[in-house]
């Protein structure tokens, strides 16, 4: 790529070609493509050149010899929410991971009021870039409460006006979560009737599928067909099989995937590199759509209803046999619980598992983690080249007492710095790609996600020796290390390893959106 100077000072001197110039890194640029040693010219927070720059000066001259440039990993499925005080906004768990920008808004969840949601974003600030997705709960819930039923033509049309604002405000797509109510409660005609109107503003559909253990192909099927009949892309979060008796499954749901893909249609997904999973205790052991009048009232319920007691006890019971090991992250009447396994709790409480899940349901009910995932089906997701890297995690900064999943702080460098680097499970080149150039397509993303002149300088830097997750899941919140720079639109937000404390993030609107512009520099 060729460079041109911007002109003379006043004195007749050349004026400085760049205000960053990074020298002698080692650049992956987001395609795949292996690396080369370069150099890479920032100028007005775009990046302006890469190659050989020896006859370019600037204004900082960052020696990268030994380090790894990329370009700012994206995370395609969170439910940050970096707003609040300081040390939420700054999303300090991402970007120490090298992460630039986030995607919330996922598995049905979030804002329904993007446009007030940005707002609050320019006001406020942020440490990374924020992306948005409509989510169908709430959207659900505005048109007709928490109903179990399908919606009315008027219910309908209420909703389809909602999901047309968020995309006029500049949400990316819409998302589902079908193992949680409302969304659960939802059929495919109504989320496709939706996704039609997403697929007017150029949008994606991205879900947290129905099943994700015995019917995973089936629960695959009904995404699909809903990117078939909207015609527009599907992406499909965190794929995985769960549970044991499922494990290898995956491999056929790649090769679902693989045919709907070979038929012309735009099918993805993401996964986070763990064997365990997170969310909250009810959608496991007790969906709402498997218990008469699903959760209401179920405290009152299980002291004085013996049928309905009878029934929650035999869906425990017959869900636990597909999760092994359940570990409670946060339980907020009980604190004392969190950290401890349901055989733990059991033994405490002396009752059987079955007894100390409904007990945890019955006192409010807590978020867990659940090990149910097979290392095989994670390496091989991983190698997969239309699968990305997302943390499904959240923003979070360290509280004592709590165990989430150390997702929220290590999934980027875990995929590159141990999965890649260490374990040599795939290419670095492939790894990063899962995390830049991949994300940017499927979100179809213009000026991120690649080291090219005339991108937004969204750059992370970081040291291949010590780029890896310190989160464990017994000591979770521990930030990552190994990130030396870090720019978002070509400023430092990590600087020689120390974290500035401006907020450089913004929100970014999709482009067919009507509101003021928030993806430019």
């Amino acid at each position: 790529m060729m460079f041109l100077p911007v002109g003379a000072g006043l004195g007749g001197e050349p004026e400085l070609a760049a205000d960053v110039l990074l020298r002698g890194g080692t650049l992956y640029d987001g395609s795949g493509r292996e690396a080369a040693i370069a150099d890479l010219a920032i100028q007005a927070g775009k990046i302006v050149a890469v190659g050989k720059l020896d006859a370019l000066s600037a204004g900082r001259v960052i020696d990268c010899r030994g380090l790894i440039v990329a370009p700012g990993f994206i995370d395609l499925h969170t439910h940050c929410d970096p707003v609040g005080p300081a040390a939420m906004r700054k999303n300090l768990n991402y970007l120490t991971q090298g992460c630039t920008t986030v995607v919330s808004g996922n598995c049905g969840m979030g804002s329904i009021d993007i446009a007030a949601y940005f707002a609050r974003l320019e006001r406020d600030g942020s440490g990374t870039n924020v992306i948005l997705l409509a989510p169908h709960g709430p959207i659900r819930e505005e048109a007709m409460g928490g109903e179990n039923r399908p919606p009315t033509p008027a219910e309908l049309e209420r909703m389809q006006e909602l999901v047309d604002r968020a995309m006029r405000a500049g949400a990316w797509g819409m998302s589902t979560g079908l193992i949680y109510p409302p969304g659960m409660y939802a059929k495919t005609d109504e989320i496709a009737a939706l996704a039609r109107v997403v697929a007017r503003h150029q949008g994606l559909y991205a879900s947290h599928i129905r099943n994700e253990a015995e019917d995973l192909l089936g629960a695959l099927r009904e995404a699909i067909q809903i990117g078939r009949e909207a015609r527009l892309p599907v992406h499909v979060s965190h794929l995985k099989a769960v549970g044991p008796a499922n494990w290898g499954s995956l491999r056929k749901a790649v090769a679902l995937i693989e045919e709907a893909r070979a038929e012309g249609l735009t099918v993805t997904a993401d996964q986070y590199p763990y064997i365990a999973t997170s969310t909250n205790l009810a959608a496991i052991l007790f969906p709402a759509t498997e218990l008469p009048m699903g959760l209401k009232d179920f405290g009152r319920r299980m002291r004085d209803d013996v049928e309905y007691q009878r029934a929650v006890r035999q869906l425990v019971l017959r869900r636990l046999r597909d999760n092994p090991r359940i570990v409670i992250a946060s339980c907020e009447k009980h604190p004392e619980w969190n950290g401890k396994s349901l055989d733990e709790l059991a033994a405490q409480l002396k009752t059987d598992v079955a007894g100390a899940a409904i007990r945890v349901q019955a006192d409010g009910g807590a978020s867990i983690v659940r090990f149910v995932l097979s290392e095989d089906d994670v390496r091989y997701a991983m190698t997969i080249p239309w699968v990305a890297t997302a943390s499904d995690g959240s923003t979070l900064a360290p509280a004592p007492g709590v165990k989430p999943h150390p997702r929220s702080f290590g999934t980027f460098p875990r995929k590159i710095g141990f999965y890649a680097l260490g374990e040599r499970a795939i290419p670095l080149a492939q790894a990063i790609r899962s995390a830049t150039g991949l994300p940017a397509d499927i979100l179809r993303l213009p000026d991120r996600g690649y080291l090219r002149a005339g991108c937004v300088a969204d750059i992370v830097v970081f040291d291949p020796e010590t780029f890896i997750d310190r989160a464990t899941f017994d000591d979770p919140q521990q930030y990552a290390s190994g990130v030396r720079w870090l720019f978002l639109a070509g400023e430092a937000a990590i600087a020689d390893g120390q974290v500035a404390e401006r907020l450089y993030g913004r929100p970014l609107r999709h482009p067919s959106s009507s509101s003021p512009p928030g993806n430019t520099p």
